[in-house]
């Protein structure tokens, strides 16, 4: 396991997947400068590396993230680059991993990810308007497609936090699971589809988010045809017929 930044984010891989880790556990995982920078240059690398399908994001300690630093905002901290990944997000899959809580920026970076994963009794909110704020990194934007208009309305304008039995119910995980098992869980699940072609993967994963988005389906026709001739003049478009048809596994090169 290498550190990013003062340690406030760690990085190790697992054959094809990057399990990022988020390291402040003393501050509830936080998002302060160092956090900021370390998880963009995670996912930074993550999207670079050929050799990498899939990621997950996880935090140290008794929850994922409890948000934004307040301290470190009152000092000036720097948490431009945590803008930037909610914002560009990342081109290969990513999955996060709750377990006890993903609250306010917390739950807008959960929110950033694809997959959800969360284990029984952790609690996921935006809780900003309860400080005078409202949650300006994607959360009260981004909640309705994952739980539907009605929760979400009710979750940004009290505050308060809906457990991972709710989300479940709601659409919002993949998985629920028991308490401490949500890491291995949301492994296993990025290890799944990382036995898949790593450029299918990517553009399959661009065009869920865009239909999710509401984007109308001839704009998505349009869309598909670069995602289209890049993935069927891949190596990787060669070497899937050729495993199959030889009966062994594929060996994706990301090309």
């Amino acid at each position: 396991m290498t550190a990013s930044t003062e340690q406030a984010v760690l990085v190790e891989r697992r054959g094809r997947v990057m399990v990022i880790t988020l390291n402040r556990p003393d501050a509830m995982n936080a998002i302060n400068g160092a956090l900021s920078h370390g998880l963009l240059n995670a996912v930074q690398e993550l999207d670079a590396d050929d050799s990498l399908t899939a990621g997950v994001i996880t935090g140290n300690g008794r929850g994922f993230c409890s948000g934004m630093d307040l301290k470190a905002f009152s000092r000036g901290e720097d948490i431009g680059p945590l803008t930037t990944f909610i914002r560009s997000g990342c081109s290969k899959p990513l999955i996060a991993a709750i377990e006890g809580f993903a609250i306010a920026g917390g739950c807008e970076v959960a929110l950033t990810c694809d997959l959800l994963v969360a284990s029984k009794g952790a609690k996921i909110g935006i809780r900003e308007v309860k400080v005078g704020l409202f949650a300006a990194a994607g959360g009260v934007f981004r909640l309705p497609s994952r739980v539907g208009y009605a929760k979400a309305m009710e979750m940004a304008l009290t505050g308060e936090p809906i457990t991972a039995e709710t989300a479940f119910d709601c659409g919002m995980l993949s998985e629920l699971t028991e308490k401490g098992g949500a890491l291995d869980a949301a492994i296993a699940l990025a290890e799944r589809i990382a036995e898949n072609a790593p450029l299918a993967v990517a553009a399959s994963k661009t065009l869920v988010r865009a239909a999710a988005q509401g984007i109308d389906e001839e704009s998505l026709w349009k869309m598909q045809i670069p995602l289209q001739q890049k993935v069927f003049a891949s190596d990787d478009a060669k070497e899937g017929p050729r495993a199959f048809a030889e009966k062994r596994e594929p060996n994706w090169t990301g090309k």
